[in-house]
């Protein structure tokens, strides 16, 4: 039985008239079609797997954590149900951009969004913002803690995934708090979108793009000031 009811295909159908590049959607599951496959792995699999139905231009595939295990730290893929969306063609160009769990409910039009994105390959970030990711050294780990039946969390996943695609230093996961309760007590989950940066900065809700910038800028004076106190107690030795 299709999970995604006719009338949202053909809007789905429609949306991806302006898809310009191929997209390659990979995911990683465990035992697939089997009895010990992980819980949601199976609905998350059938789900996108009918999405990329809807467009030519979109490739999918599936693989296992355990038995693709290069594959899976290639892409640094951890846990289960995940999915990578590429930027497809001979030589597929990974932004970073992920999502864990199901992309159900609310974050169904992040999953499509996404598509889109990575098609089109550009983001409509501001000139601030480019300049300002022009500035990171290091690499930046956004997780956005989402439910499905969160209205406000697919605008701060698609703005975490708009700085991963401007950004070779930047990946920014989409993670379904519900599907992954240590990650969510672990980072003090009780309301979503919960966004997490580098496990140092915490932004609570759906804030601006020049909010959400700001706590990258924060993570990098952060970073600058740990590298002074090392040339500074390196110093005192």
């Amino acid at each position: 039985m299709a999970i995604i009811p006719d009338n949202i295909k053909q809007q789905v159908q429609e949306a991806f008239r302006v898809l310009s590049g191929s997209v390659r959607i990979i995911m990683f599951t465990q035992g697939e079609g089997g009895a010990l496959e992980c819980s949601m792995c199976s609905e998350t699999r059938q789900l996108v797997e009918e999405v990329a139905g809807l467009s030519d231009k979109i490739q999918f595939q599936v693989y296992d954590l355990v038995k693709d295990a290069q594959l899976a730290a290639q892409y640094k893929i951890e846990k289960i149900p995940a999915v990578a969306i590429l930027q497809g063609g001979i030589d597929p160009k990974d932004y970073g951009i992920r999502l864990y769990g199901i992309p159900s409910g609310y974050e169904f039009s992040s999953l499509i969004e996404d598509i889109i994105l990575a098609s089109r390959g550009t983001s409509d970030l501001s000139l601030k913002t480019l300049k300002d990711l022009e500035k990171l050294e290091n690499p930046i780990h956004i997780q956005v803690f989402v439910t499905p039946t969160c209205p406000y969390c697919p605008r701060a996943v698609i703005l975490a995934h708009k700085l991963a695609l401007a950004s070779d230093k930047i990946t920014a996961d989409m993670v379904e708090a519900t599907e992954f309760p240590h990650l969510a007590n672990r980072y003090q989950v009780y309301g979503v979108p919960r966004t997490v940066i580098n496990d140092v900065v915490h932004i609570e809700g759906a804030v601006p793009e020049a909010a959400l910038v700001g706590g990258l800028m924060k993570v990098l004076d952060e970073e600058g000031m740990g590298k002074l106190r090392r040339e500074w107690e390196m110093n005192l030795n």
